[in-house]
């Protein structure tokens, strides 16, 4: 059921009138509700302006982009970042950049429409079969480089964090290719998302993608990966283009490092003290260090709107897609808040 609403949903929602617990969403740190996260915006727009319609290629450019590419590439461990306006843009630009003939590509379970072109390519099923295309592929007479696309948390816990379908690959002979867009700004030291996770695997190349929405509330894409590799996505008309990132969001990335620190504390607190009460964990899927617990009984989701709590319940990406119902945490809520969660589920599951 969509519910039409006219303010963002922070710990609580309102429709027609009725205030509910709001356990969907996003909003993992609760950014976009902060006054001081929206104080430090405001202030930036204020200095940079509302948007920046220019190509990246301009005579006039802004320093606040390499700083901030600094800043994420030094956070996730990579060589170099090349930031975006959004992070499906960056997902479709890495995925439109390796649709050549020099290369072959492999979609791995589940993985984002973000990484889809509008081709005929079809993502495995398992990983198994994934494994024996790739394989086959290599040992066949063609010379294109196999590159394999995947989300790297896909809330069914089969990713993030020991991904252990992609260790049945011959990684070091594959380009791979993570979109990120939940992991990063959550997950990892200091929330660097799974960047140093997937580049222990040592697979031929790594390139991660991601939103920076998500994780760390602004509206902003981003592409880390090896210092050439950067400089030739950098080289294409597609990102000179394109127009980049609002400076001002990325302004805000840079001065709110003490504030995603305290907000990342927040979360794991709420975590732990749901997980502390709530008594039947096997209902749900989850992965270590995030907040997101997915399942499949809708009549629980009914159960939760009657008794005021909304969670995540959609089909995704489209309406043919499968009904994706989560429960997602954020660093919004009071302890209250995910206690009161834990005991209607558990009240649920003795009913």
């Amino acid at each position: 059921m969509a519910h039409y609403i006219d303010n963002f949903p922070g710990r609580e929602i309102t429709i027609k009138g009725k205030n509910y617990l709001y356990f969907g969403g996003t909003s993992y740190l609760g950014l976009q509700t902060d006054e001081k996260f929206q104080d430090t915006l405001i202030k930036n727009i204020k200095k940079y302006g509302t948007n920046y319609g220019a190509s990246r290629n301009s005579n006039i450019r802004f320093s606040i982009y390499k700083n901030a590419e600094e800043h994420l590439a030094y956070l996730a461990g990579s060589e170099t970042c090349v930031t975006l306006s959004s992070g499906y843009l960056a997902g479709q630009f890495v995925a439109q950049y390796f649709n050549t003939s020099k290369y072959k590509l492999f979609y791995a379970p589940n993985t984002h429409s973000a990484l889809h072109l509008a081709t005929n390519i079809k993502q495995a099923v398992t990983f198994a079969s994934l494994n024996i295309a790739v394989r086959e592929h290599l040992e066949g007479k063609s010379k294109s480089t196999p590159v394999v696309l995947l989300d790297s948390i896909d809330f069914s816990g089969a990713h993030y964090p020991d991904f252990e379908g992609l260790k049945q690959l011959p990684l070091e002979h594959v380009i791979l290719i993570a979109d990120d867009s939940h992991g990063i700004g959550v997950v990892g030291s200091n929330g660097g998302g799974v960047f140093g996770i997937l580049k222990s695997l040592e697979p031929k190349e790594l390139i991660v993608c991601c939103s920076l929405g998500k994780g760390f509330g602004i509206q902003a894409g981003a592409i880390f990966g090896t210092d050439y590799r950067m400089e030739q996505l950098m080289k294409t008309p597609f990102f000179g283009g394109a127009s980049p990132a609002a400076p001002a969001y990325l302004a805000t990335l840079l001065e709110s490092s003490g504030l995603y620190s305290a907000k990342r504390k927040s979360l794991v607190k709420n975590k732990a003290s749901f997980l502390n009460v709530l008594k039947e964990k096997k209902r749900f899927n989850s992965m270590q260090g995030h907040p997101a617990f997915s399942y499949s009984d809708s009549t629980f989701t009914d159960y939760l709107y009657e008794q005021g709590v909304i969670i995540t319940d959609f089909n995704y990406p489209n309406e043919h897609a499968g009904l994706k119902s989560r429960i997602v945490l954020s660093a919004h809520h009071t302890k209250q808040d995910v206690l009161s969660l834990a005991a209607l589920i558990n009240a649920y599951k003795s009913s």
